[in-house]
């Protein structure tokens, strides 16, 4: 049997125009084995939740430039329990301070990342992510 491959979301909610950051990890995610489907810019919560259902995506991945990150990745983390997916890890990075990371980590959003991360760190969060969540499904 194959390994199934990690599926993962990258959105960039908002109004924040900038997706450099975005994309590269995206490419990273895509190097490293991973399925990666990009949103694009200017996606709004409902946006990234619906398009992360219908993929059926095991991360969401967000991006956030614009500083309205205590908004939107609480916003997307309702919704996906809302449509009974709690079981898809939240994570992204942006312009975050330390503070802000550990509010949203309490309240259910995964690790943070911010500038200068390296993409490797992101990919290995992910993987291990994986790994532990699916322990024991093959029981």
């Amino acid at each position: 049997m194959t390994e199934r491959k990690i599926r993962v979301l990258v959105g960039k909610p908002g109004l924040d125009g900038h997706d450099r950051g975005a994309k590269v990890v995206a490419a990273a995610l895509r190097d490293s084995g991973m399925e990666v489907i990009y949103t694009g810019l200017h996606q709004t919560p409902d946006d990234i939740v619906r398009a992360a259902i219908q993929e059926d995506v095991d991360v969401v991945a967000l991006s956030i430039l614009s500083g309205a990150h205590m908004t939107l990745f609480p916003k997307v983390v309702k919704l996906l329990r809302e449509e009974g997916a709690d079981h898809v890890l939240v994570t992204g990075g942006g312009i975050i301070p330390p503070e802000d990371m550990d509010e949203l980590q309490a309240a259910g959003v995964g690790r943070l990342f911010g500038p200068g991360t390296a993409t490797a760190d992101a990919v290995s969060y992910i993987r291990d992510w994986f790994e532990a969540s699916r322990a024991g499904e093959e029981d």
